[in-house]
């Protein structure tokens, strides 16, 4: 059983290629993605700040080892991220932020993790990029399957006010965009 609730030592650290620089101010784009839950949730049309994180994929411990994951910058992490999002919640919603996970990991593995790592937040299903290629996000591919890079984005009122890219390491981000948003109050 691998333990994923830990970064190894040594991980690469992910370099800012700029990927990313075109999002800050941005409207998000008003598609439709299908929520664990079910629901249906368009990030655009969200009032208040919202909080997106987007990861490659939450793994299983009883999941066959993903050979060279570890040296891919930015990709190990999906698991520390989303419990310190977990852990963090009620911070967030202090701050008056709905969080929101997205990926375009397949729907029942989405809902397997949200219910494995008790996240009191829904993950969105991107699987078909709609929502990524929208955006123009950067994606890279792992064993002939294409993933996003881990980034987290916060839209006030579906206006994307901050990006965190490369977000490193992961199990910190909660706790830069609790941060962030302590400072920059709208």
């Amino acid at each position: 059983m691998k333990d994923l609730s830990t970064l190894p030592e040594n991980l690469p650290i992910p370099v800012d290629d700029g990927a990313c620089a075109h999002l800050r101010g941005a409207r998000m784009p008003s598609v439709p993605l299908v929520a664990t839950s079910g629901d249906i949730v368009d990030l655009s049309a969200r009032p208040g700040t919202t909080v997106i994180y987007f990861y490659p994929m939450i793994g299983r411990p009883e999941g066959p080892p993903l050979m060279g994951w570890n040296e891919i910058p930015g990709a190990r992490g999906c698991t520390p991220q989303s419990c310190a999002f977990r852990d963090h919640h009620a911070d967030l919603k202090r701050h008056a932020a709905e969080v929101f996970g997205a990926s375009a990991q397949p729907l029942e593995e989405q809902r397997e993790a949200k219910a494995r790592l008790g996240l009191p937040f829904e993950l969105l299903n991107d699987s078909r990029f709609a929502l990524s290629d929208a955006m123009r996000l950067p994606t890279f591919e792992y064993a002939g399957t294409r993933l996003i890079k881990r980034l987290t984005v916060v839209s006030v009122n579906g206006v994307i006010r901050k990006v965190f890219y490369p977000v490193y390491p992961p199990n910190r981000n909660a706790d830069d965009v609790i941060g962030w948003l302590e400072h920059n109050r709208s």
